[in-house]
This record gives C-alpha cells, sequence and structure tokens, in this order.
C-alpha cells in the first residue's frame, strides 16, 4: 500500500470510484485551489483503494482544527488497516499545519467507523446532534 496526498485533479479523478457519487472536475480544480482543503488516497497495486479528506478550520479565539470530512475504503480492500491508515495520515498533515486537533462526526451505530478512528487515536467527545440546511430545495 501507498498513501499519498492528492495534488491533481486526475489523481482525484481517479478515485471517484470510491465517491458517493461522481467527480465533477470544476468541483475538483476548487478543491485543490482552497488552501486547507485536503485529500489523501491510498493506492494498492497502484489503484485507489480508499481516500480520506479533510477541512482546516480556523477561528479567531481556537487557532486551526482539522475536520476529517469523509473516509472511504473499497469494499475489496477493508479489514486490512487502511482506514486507520489513512486517518493517521491526515492527522498527521493536520499536526504539521499546527491543528490544535482534529475531529470526526461518526453516526453513533456506525461500528465499523467507530473502530477505525479508535484504532487511530480518536476519542470519545460525548455524543452531539448534527442539524443541517439544506440549499437545493429538498427536505
Amino acid at each position: 500500500m501507498e498513501i499519498r496526498r492528492a495534488t491533481t485533479v486526475d489523481e482525484i479523478a481517479a478515485a471517484q470510484h470510491l465517491y458517493d457519487g461522481p467527480s465533477r472536475r470544476e468541483w475538483a480544480e476548487r478543491f485543490l485551489a482552497s488552501d486547507g482543503h485536503l485529500m489523501v488516497i491510498a493506492y494498492v497495486d497502484g489503484v485507489p483503494a480508499g481516500f480520506v479528506s479533510g477541512i482546516e478550520m480556523l477561528h479567531p479565539d481556537k487557532g486551526a482544527e482539522m475536520c476529517l470530512y469523509e473516509l472511504s475504503v473499497d469494499a475489496a480492500c477493508r479489514r486490512r488497516g487502511i482506514g486507520r491508515a489513512l486517518t493517521e495520515a491526515l492527522a498527521l498533515v493536520a499536526r504539521e499545519r499546527g491543528c490544535y486537533d482534529m475531529w470526526v462526526g461518526a453516526d453513533l451505530d456506525d461500528e465499523a467507523a467507530l473502530a477505525t478512528y479508535r484504532s487511530a487515536g480518536a476519542g470519545e467527545d460525548g455524543a452531539f446532534a448534527m442539524l443541517t440546511w439544506k440549499f437545493d430545495g429538498s427536505a
């Protein structure tokens, strides 16, 4: 397995089979151009097998923190430590960028995600509710 940060639109597009939907070139360009938007991809035999994306957030009274935005590992490659390795790679980038912490929201019944994050060193910070504003007219 090789893990490296995505720096081109082509790298992002090559991993689109791991996303919820197809990659769009204009969004990938915007993602890469946005300081603090990060994607790390794991390759197995040269093929993207998983990715993690993160967004560095900055606040005047807190400094910088990393939000682990999304983690995905191809079904055929799961249970090999790829998710943990990707999470640890993002945490390393967060530390290098001076973030004071990294956080992720996860469904309380998503045992695989919770186990992955815990195995990479995350600790419980309490339950919370996630509320969402939809801007596309959907409920």
